[in-house]
């Protein structure tokens, strides 16, 4: 398993459009990817339960990503979240 700890940079955080990518982008992967928010961890590559995390811009969430191509799922999810979604940054 691999993680990172990265902090939410688009102002209105996983909102349907930026949860919708990043669960696409992820589901490719055939890791697992967890996000864990305010003691939370819902299942990454799930767009409801992405959503239903309601993680905020700013919040600092962690990645956990297990499985045979771990490092590049993490550097995925990494990415997404540091680009902000091409949206407006906190």
């Amino acid at each position: 398993m691999v993680s990172e700890k990265v902090t939410v940079k688009n102002k209105q955080g996983f909102h349907l459009r930026p949860a919708n990518e990043f669960a696409s982008a992820l589901g490719v992967f055939s890791s697992e990817v967890t996000l864990v928010a305010g003691g939370r961890e819902v299942n990454g590559k799930s767009l409801m339960n992405i959503i239903a995390a309601g993680i905020r811009g700013g919040t600092e969430i962690e990645i956990r990503c297990s499985g045979e191509d771990e490092k590049e799922a993490l550097e995925t999810a990494v990415k997404l979240i540091n680009s902000g979604f091409g949206e407006e940054q906190i």
